[in-house]
């Protein structure tokens, strides 16, 4: 089998991790005591950026140093990784995040105690580097979701062969299937036949949306965010929208943990703040199931649990549902203690999400 091909993006990764370690040298060098520095990846550094209109880490940054053991493991587990991806790149290869856990059983005092430390380590070198995760051709052991609809693309292939798929007539009833790593130099989109783009939460409303044609009747881009969606999944909404100035509306369940999948869509999450303007897609709409929906469409329900409500009232206070549209729907919900699932409209048939339910939802926020 053929290397994988090497990017412009793997190779500048390369050049700066190497300034990491040329950092730390140096460090050595001037018989300093060596540090490096990482921002705080807490609530309390989060902030709207003005700029991108998503979720940022702030100031407040955290020092990792060698005058304790701790500090002195964190950054020769730094090294290690480092020399880890080196080598990944130059060989052309990849590794998934569970991988690099295991490989570092040999790394002698530099071996993680959890998979948990070892992620964290790698979002802590994309934060000091500026580069993506998929640059360093580290990828997560979940695929991307789906997508189903009239978009054409030209993906990269194993041996560099550039190919063509259309995600409509080229792929079978599952659909396209996202890879981890969506950026330009691996995924191109050559044509886009439609008018909005649909993230869908669940797998079993993706399929009723895909069997029932409403990516052809409403010539729709459908996508399945797979509950909280993978980055790659994030991104590929973000860098479709751009290229197609389409609409986004995210469709999930009616509950607080669905909200916040449509806010880590939209504006970005506390553990990728720091890539929030290449993950997020701010204008993207929510669509429902809305707790008003669960009264006007008298949909099937179940109580809120203790954590549904602490959940909710911490949405109160959270940033990206400041809006006097979530404020109300989140107070309303408080006041029913009721939550409802998308598959709950399937209570007045099949077809029914398709035929009344969504085309009045999207004529509500005039995107048909």
């Amino acid at each position: 089998m053929a290397k994988a091909k090497i990017f412009k993006g793997n190779k500048e990764a390369r050049l700066r991790l190497r300034g990491v370690a040329e950092y730390v040298y140096s460090q050595l060098k001037e018989q300093e005591i060596p540090h490096l520095e990482v921002s705080s990846r807490t609530k309390n550094n989060i902030v709207l950026s003005r700029d991108h209109k998503v979720w940022k880490y702030g100031k407040d940054k955290v020092t990792r140093s060698a005058k304790d053991l701790g500090g002195a493991t964190s950054i020769l587990r730094s090294l290690y990784t480092i020399d880890f991806i080196d080598e990944m790149i130059r060989a052309g290869k990849s590794s998934t995040l569970r991988e690099m856990y295991y490989i570092s059983e040999g790394w002698n005092r530099g071996k993680f105690p959890s998979q948990d430390e070892s992620n964290r380590l790698a979002e802590d070198l994309e934060i000091i580097t500026k580069c993506m995760r998929e640059d360093f051709k580290l990828r997560p052991e979940e695929d991307g979701a789906r997508v189903i609809g009239d978009l054409t693309i030209e993906e990269t292939n194993r041996k560099g062969d550039r190919k063509k798929i259309n995600c409509k007539d080229d792929v079978g009833d599952s659909g396209y299937g996202i890879p981890y790593n969506v950026e330009a130099e691996k995924l191109k989109f050559k044509s886009v036949n439609a008018d909005m783009i649909i993230a869908i939460e669940t797998g079993g409303m993706f399929d009723r949306l895909a069997e029932n044609g409403f990516d052809e009747s409403h010539r729709a881009i459908l996508v399945h965010l797979k509950g909280q969606p993978a980055r790659s999944t994030r991104r590929f909404i973000k860098r479709l929208h751009q290229h197609s100035k389409l609409p986004v509306v995210i469709f999930t369940d009616g509950d607080p943990w669905s909200y916040r999948i449509f806010a880590s869509v939209a504006y970005g999450a506390i553990k990728t703040a720091h890539i929030s303007e290449y993950l997020s897609t701010p204008e993207a709409i929510y669509l429902g199931i809305t707790p008003s929906d669960i009264i006007n469409y008298e949909l099937p329900s179940d109580k809120l649990t203790d954590q549904d409500v602490n959940a909710l009232k911490s949405e109160l206070s959270d940033p990206r549902f400041s809006s006097d549209r979530w404020r109300s729907e989140i107070k309303l919900q408080l006041k029913i203690r009721k939550k409802s699932e998308q598959q709950a409209l399937a209570k007045y048939g099949l077809d029914y999400v398709t035929d009344t339910y969504l085309p009045e939802k999207l004529a509500e926020l005039n995107i048909v």
